[in-house]
C-alpha cells in the first residue's frame, strides 16, 4: 500500500465517522422537533381558553370602570352643590356671627373688667377674715376627696 492509498483510506475512515456522527445529530434533532411541536400544540390548546377567559375579564374591568367613572362624576357634583351651599351660608351668616363673637368677647372684656375692680379691705379686721376665708377655699380646693365628714356619712350609709 502506498502513501496516497494510506491517505485515501484516512480519508474515507474520517468521511465516514463524520457521517455518522451528522447522522446522529440529525435523530436527535428530530426528537427535539417533534418534542417541540407537541409542546407548540399543548400551549395552544391551554392558551386559548386563557385567552378568552382574559378578554372576558377585560370586558369586565371595564364595565367597572365606566360604573366608577359614573359615580366620580355624581360625587363631584354633589361636592359642587355642597361647597355652592357652605359659600350661601358662609355669606349669609358670616357677618351676623362676626359681629356676635366681637360682641361677646367686649362684654367678656367689660365684665372681667368690672370684676378687677374689686376693692381690698382696709381694716386689718376685715383683711385677716379675708385671707381666712381664702386659706379654707385654698384647703378645700387641694384637700383630697373622700376624707371628709360628708364623704364618711355616705360610705357609712352605703354599707
Amino acid at each position: 500500500m502506498s502513501v496516497g492509498e494510506l491517505a485515501g483510506l484516512l480519508v474515507a475512515v474520517f468521511w465516514a465517522v463524520l457521517v455518522t456522527l451528522l447522522a446522529v445529530v440529525l435523530v436527535r434533532l428530530s426528537k427535539v422537533l417533534r418534542e417541540a411541536t407537541v409542546l407548540v400544540s399543548a400551549v395552544t390548546e391551554q392558551a386559548v381558553p386563557l385567552l378568552a377567559d382574559a378578554s372576558a375579564a377585560v370586558r369586565s374591568a371595564n364595565e367597572q370602570l365606566e360604573r366608577v367613572d359614573e359615580i366620580t362624576a355624581n360625587v363631584q357634583d354633589a361636592a359642587a352643590n355642597a361647597n355652592a351651599l357652605s359659600s350661601t351660608v358662609a355669606a349669609t351668616l358670616g357677618g351676623p356671627l362676626v359681629k356676635m363673637a366681637a360682641f361677646s368677647y367686649g362684654v367678656r372684656k367689660a365684665v372681667s373688667k368690672q370684676q378687677a375692680a374689686v376693692t381690698v379691705p382696709q381694716q386689718s379686721a376685715e383683711r385677716d377674715a379675708l385671707a381666712r376665708m381664702i386659706r379654707a377655699e385654698v384647703r378645700a380646693a387641694t384637700a383630697p376627696r373622700g376624707t371628709g365628714l360628708l364623704s364618711r356619712v355616705r360610705r357609712a350609709v352605703r354599707g
